[in-house]
């Protein structure tokens, strides 16, 4: 039996008054998730837990079958991870966004999509200009980076469990002034942010992009700390192999953290310009490698983050059309499948950030059952009887273990 997931990242929303009440997803065309509803049975999961931050990282635990509440520790270790970045127990690690922030408001938690030869330059200034003994700035892709906090011979760590710090995604356009770290180590983590704007203001990266009207990084923002989790292989777990494609560090280090290969696939951004057809190539080009292979696009969440309607419709259609359409076909010609489409949370484009809630899921294959249902909406799972309140659930029921 061959397994394929295709995750369209935070394509589920509400319903937009721009799209005549209709979500994103009701108003694209897209036959091939239409086709898989149609063939089989939609649904709906509940991927992350109210006690737990709404976000990609606590989301794909569970979408891949690990329980939030018992192994997540943090995203930035999980990026350490993607990055092969060995944590021991006493270590921490933070994500370090480059942002701009102008007037003590969040105008880009992605500096404009800051190049990541540029992030590289500002970060290296970081780590000779800023880092403390024991600290170490990595820079990762594009706005996406990480700090690594290692505590000395018989030093304790400067954060704790109780350490809180606000995802910059979460802040668009909003005052961050009462959304700094705070809590164990939060003075620390703010005192790096301030320094920052006075290190990068003259820098050149900073000249540059100002010279080419482009927004400038003017600091880092800290955030998503936290320890090595402990995570058991998914082969251990669900007794199946795996393979992930993506463009992004978090999904690349799940991957490694559970056992999976990491399949990189050139034109692969985490953004709207992604090659979305290779993406597709890739994946079947793995089917027979592999027991479960697994396609993440970061695209649709990107298209909610800048509150784009038609972005997010669009990235949506070139999902259906060069990935789930092709990949569908590919498992079919090859005997027993299922294939499985789900986002992990909802990113609605009204507040250009990620939320709690349900989330619609699309299986069909071998030993589905096809239901009435013939579209794959959040309107149509939300009518259907097949529902997961714990998501990381839903894993053992698409790979037919209960």
């Amino acid at each position: 039996m061959k397994y394929a997931i295709i995750i369209p990242d935070g394509c589920a929303d509400e319903p937009q008054d721009s799209l005549g009440g209709r979500t994103p997803l009701q108003a694209a065309k897209i036959p091939y998730m239409d086709a898989i509803v149609a063939a089989g049975i939609v649904g709906r999961a509940n991927n992350v837990p109210l006690s737990l931050p709404a976000g990609s990282d606590v989301a794909n635990l569970s979408l891949l079958g690990y329980n939030p509440l018992e192994h997540f520790t943090g995203r930035a270790p999980l990026e350490a991870a993607a990055q092969g970045i060995p944590l021991k127990a006493s270590d921490w690690a933070v994500r370090c966004n480059l942002v701009t922030i102008e007037d003590q408001t969040m105008k880009s938690f992605t500096a404009g999509h800051i190049s990541t030869e540029e992030a590289t330059r500002l970060l290296t200034t970081a780590q000779e200009k800023l880092a403390r003994p024991g600290m170490q700035f990595v820079p990762g892709v594009s706005y996406r980076n990480l700090l690594i906090v290692r505590p000395g011979d018989g030093e304790t760590a400067p954060f704790s469990n109780d350490t809180r710090a606000t995802p910059p995604h979460d802040l668009t356009d909003k005052s961050v002034l009462d959304d700094y770290p705070r809590g164990p180590g939060g003075t620390m983590l703010v005192d790096l942010m301030s320094e920052s704007v006075a290190l990068f203001a003259d820098h050149p990266v900073n000249k540059e992009r100002r010279a080419a009207g482009k927004p400038p990084a003017t600091n880092i923002w800290l955030w998503g700390q936290g320890r090595a989790p402990a995570l058991k292989s998914f082969q251990d777990l669900h007794g199946k192999t795996g393979a992930m494609i993506t463009a992004v560090d978090l999904l690349r280090g799940l991957a490694a953290l559970v056992g999976w290969k990491r399949i990189e696939v050139p034109g692969a951004t985490g953004y709207l310009d992604t090659d979305y057809a290779a993406k597709g190539r890739y994946a079947i080009d793995a089917i027979d490698d592999v027991d479960v292979i697994c396609v993440h696009v970061e695209a649709t969440d990107e298209a909610s983050h800048e509150g784009r309607a038609d972005a997010k419709i669009k990235a949506l259609e070139e999902i259906d059309s060069k990935i789930v359409g092709p990949l569908h076909e590919a498992l079919r010609k090859r005997g027993d499948y299922r294939i499985l489409v789900s986002p992990d949370h909802p990113t609605p484009i009204r507040t250009k950030t990620h939320s709690h809630g349900l989330v619609p899921l699309a299986i069909c294959g071998t030993g589905i059952t096809p239901g009435a249902a013939k579209t794959y909406d959040e309107a149509t799972a939300a009518a259907s009887t097949i529902a997961f309140d714990e998501g990381y659930r839903m894993m053992s029921y698409f790979l037919g273990e209960k």
